[in-house]
């Protein structure tokens, strides 16, 4: 039975049973601080177990989830992964255990036909109710139901000792028993033991409590469920193989590696498996959004393909092969996931680029090793070394062995167990960071007892409301005054919540002659929270208000949001359909596009996606808005924008022919309302994500004013009309540059003598003339020819000449032959100089090169020159 099959078949039994099937969630979960990646099917849900209408009370999911707490057994065990997909089951408050447990032996035994006395049963040591749902009802036996303690069959784990607050309770597992031949032989042996012989299937959680403050338990006026089941390991049982990996799920990745690698061997079988794994992981992580970095999410995506690169690497294979498991993901997930085969190429390219840069930093890790344990090779400390190694690990992800490798030829003592104390800590802080923090469902309990909010600010920018709640000091209040800084619920408004990347409305809530200032508006599930100060009077509770968006404003909004979306389109159109937005910020002054693309644009590229845009806004064509379902909606093509999740029922923003997209925002009635686009900057954010930045309207004429002030300024100045600029700055550019060209001339025959004054000036470095200059505003043509000549008269010469010129620090370095042929190297010398100049460098072994924004640390990287050459 194929995952494909499981997976509907599970969803359909549910569906059966009068849940609503929901879509999974993304990996990257909106408005929940408490996790950096989606860990379970009921992190989307948490806001209806705190008692939110959601319009129905059952529902059922295949989950995607991201969890690395068990990296390390990644591989090494048959079962355990980063990505995986949790099949749950939820109740809000309708059913409970018996219906829960009933459905999950019925899908179990007679869905799926496996045999009942292979199937064992956990509960909690003091819910008798569970047991007895079990044993009197299910008819399993008492010898195959456990009692487990809070550790194993509480949920939170433990939540009863250690927290957090909210709701929790008693967990029940069902397991499969594989045998006596896969355990540890005891007569004894049951789902308490870890030898491996019971195998957890799924795991039902009853939430019918809510932890106090001291581990006080009161019982939940509604009780939930909420339940997981992991496809994999489903898979795995039904498909009659021992590991997760042998399933369809993993097969084809596992044979594309083997092939790519030729070994397939039991002690290769775990990087093998662990490269299969993280592949799945990245593709999704990067699917949702989530791009390579040394920050949060993104250093749980580098980390996953440097631990993959290093697998590979310990399987014989060093250049780049990631990229290329990409589309074999794609096709395994093509069912669930069909909008991954659009973005495969897009995705397999940002893998390539990570895997690219961090082969380039094992390949030059010779160099870094001499930078990090310069100071050691001097004063050797076993501890700082380990310390030091295990930065390179955490930063570079340089592996300890190679590591040990250097440190062993230069001789420098390493303690590993400083390197292995490192790395518990860094366990522990990713913990802290990935794991909930406060109360499980902390956020919007402020608002749970508040109706929702009527959003009218589609039509009206004006109206008329009433205060249901008003919130200050995160506490209820009957009133506020003059000066107070709150937060104001009111049945109906027309103020749009930040959301979507665009920033929210701003405007006043007025009663009479008091005023409240709104200055922030945030939706918490249906209710729309307006924060902002007293700026006249005061404010009850149930006061009859009026409501004023600021009108400019809003229109400001919604020109650079429509423009947007023309933007959007006309990426696609100059640049192609593999554009997809991976971010967004739509403020009154400016917007701000994020969007896949492997290459720098070229100005020609960005003058006609600018000339494009422009062309949509001169055809003054309408923009419809239309309310439709979710369903329909992708029916017809409309984009969805990044990060957004979407209720049933979609509003899809339509502009002509060539834009169509879901999208709650504010727009405007016209293309012709935009007035003017102007894109103002372009770059890189991230590997394979370009950003451009526009202004439209009053904004855009304010820019092509100023650029027209500077164009007549510079036309004054050289005494020309505007369309003969051009002409005259080339012609007076020219001059100077010939100019230069004879002053560097003369510079040149200046230096040529004093070539031997330069050489006595060396000074002896172990046995190495060394020559050390700087030279005012020189260019680099003019520190080569000089190095030549003191070349042309040295022997057994070293010359490092610096300038600084034009806002650029400038650095070359020369040998004499005689010292290259022994195997000094001038290419390896400037590096680390270079990077104190604030770029790069490199070159051959008898001369290399170097420049950098930082001049004024010139002098500072002639410093660090001396260093390197003293310590040859």
């Amino acid at each position: 039975m194929t995952a494909d099959i499981l997976r509907d078949k599970f969803l359909n039994f549910f569906k059966s049973k009068k849940h609503k099937i929901v879509e999974s969630d993304s990996l990257v979960p909106r408005d929940d601080p408490t996790v950096l990646f989606t860990p379970a099917g009921m992190n989307q849900f948490k806001k209806e177990f705190m008692g939110f209408d959601c319009g129905f009370k059952r529902a059922t999911t295949a989950q995607r989830c991201l969890r690395t707490d068990d990296l390390d057994k990644v591989g090494k065990t048959v079962c355990h992964h980063t990505f995986f997909e949790m099949l749950g089951n939820f109740s809000f408050g309708d059913y409970f255990k018996e219906d829960a447990i009933l459905w999950s032996w019925e899908f179990l035994t007679e869905q799926l036909k496996i045999d009942k006395d292979k199937l064992w049963v956990s509960v909690y040591k003091d819910d008798n109710e569970s047991y007895n749902i079990w044993k009197d009802k299910i008819k399993v036996p008492a010898e195959k139901i456990v009692r487990l303690g809070d550790k194993d069959n509480f949920w939170p784990s433990e939540a009863k000792e250690k927290g957090p607050n909210g709701p929790c309770g008693p967990c029940s597992e069902i397991f499969l028993d594989t045998g006596k031949a896969f355990g540890c032989g005891s007569p004894k042996c049951d789902p308490s033991c870890s030898c491996g012989r019971f195998i957890e299937v799924w795991n039902l959680v009853f939430t019918q409590f809510n932890r106090k403050e001291g581990g006080k338990l009161e019982p939940l006026p509604n009780k939930n469920i909420d339940t997981g089941m992991g496809l994999e390991r489903l898979c795995a049982l039904m498909q009659g193989v021992e590991s997760n990996f042998e399933t369809d799920l993993f097969k084809p990745l596992v044979d594309e590696i083997v092939r790519e690698v030729k070994i397939d061997t039991p002690d290769n079988r775990e990087a093998i498996c662990a490269i299969a794994d993280h592949i799945r992981a990245v593709v999704f992580t990067i699917f949702d959004g989530v791009l390579p970095s040394n920050e949060a999410r993104g250093y749980i995506v580098r980390k996953l393909i440097r631990k993959a690169s290093l697998h590979l690497r310990s399987l014989g294979t060093k250049q780049s092969f990631l990229y290329k498991l990409v589309p074999v993901v794609s096709g395994i997930m093509n069912k669930p996931y069909p909008q991954l085969m659009l973005r495969k190429e897009n995705i397999a390219q940002i893998v390539l680029a990570e895997e690219n840069n961090f082969i380039a930093t094992l390949n030059s890790s010779n160099a870094l090793f001499k930078d990090k344990f310069e100071d050691l090779l001097q004063s050797p400390d076993p501890v700082l070394a380990g310390t030091v190694a295990f930065e390179l690990y955490d930063t570079y992800g340089i592996p300890l062995e190679l590591t040990r490798d250097w440190l062993d030829k230069h001789h420098i003592a390493i303690s590993e167990q400083e390197f292995i104390r490192q790395m518990e800590q860094q366990k522990n802080r990713s913990k802290i960071q990935s794991s909930m923090k406060g109360d499980v469902f902390a956020s919007g309990n402020l608002y749970l007892d508040i109706k929702d909010t009527k959003f009218n600010g589609y039509k009206e920018l004006l109206g008329e409301a009433k205060i249901l709640k008003i919130i200050k000091n995160d506490a209820g209040h009957k009133k506020i005054s003059q000066n107070d800084e709150a937060a104001i619920v009111l049945d109906k408004t027309p103020f749009y919540p930040e959301s979507g990347g665009q920033v929210a409305d701003s405007g006043f809530i007025i009663k009479g002659k008091n005023i409240f200032e709104v200055s922030g508006v945030k939706k918490h599930g249906k209710v729309i929270v307006h924060t902002g100060k007293v700026k006249e009077g005061s404010f009850k509770q149930a006061d009859s208000v009026k409501t004023q968006v600021d009108a400019e404003r809003r229109m400001d909004i919604a020109r650079n949001h429509t423009a947007t979306h023309l933007l959007q389109s006309a990426l696609r159109k100059v640049l192609g359909d593999h554009i997809r937005q991976q971010g967004s910020l739509v403020a009154p002054e400016r917007l701000r596009f994020d969007f896949t693309h492997f290459k720098d644009l070229s100005d020609a590229e960005l003058n006609r996606i600018e000339e494009i845009v422009n062309n949509y806004i001169l055809q003054s064509t309408a923009v419809t808005k239309k309310s439709m379902s979710l369903s329909v909606a992708k029916k017809t093509g409309a984009l969805a924008f990044f990060g957004e999740k979407y209720e049933a029922n979609v509003r899809v923003i339509s502009i002509g022919g060539f834009s169509k997209e879901l999208c709650g925002g504010t727009h405007l009635d016209s293309t012709c309302q935009i007035g003017m686009f102007k894109i103002i900057q372009e770059g890189s954010v991230a590997s394979g994500v370009r950003r451009i930045e526009a202004i439209t309207g009053k904004y855009a004429y304010r820019k092509s004013k100023e650029e027209e002030s500077t164009l007549a300024e510079i036309c004054h100045d050289l005494g020309v009309p505007k369309d003969k600029v051009i002409f005259e700055l080339e012609k007076r550019l020219a001059k100077v540059r010939e100019l230069e060209k004879q002053l560097n001339v003369r510079k040149l025959d200046t230096v040529k003598n004093s070539v031997d004054i330069f050489i006595r000036e060396g000074v002896d470095v172990n046995g190495v003339r060394v020559i050390f200059k700087t030279i005012e505003n020189a260019d680099m043509d003019f520190l080569r020819k000089t190095i030549d000549a003191i070349k042309e008269k040295a022997t057994n010469c070293i010359v490092a000449l610096g300038s600084g010129a034009h806002g650029r620090a400038l650095l070359v370095v020369g040998l004499t032959a005689d010292l290259a042929a022994k195997g000094y190297d001038a290419s390896k010398l400037i590096l680390k100089a270079a990077g104190i100049l604030g770029g790069s460098g490199g070159g051959r072994k008898d001369f290399a090169q170097a420049g950098g924004s930082k001049p004024e640390n010139l002098q500072q990287a002639l410093e660090e020159l001396k260093k390197e050459i003293t310590s040859l």
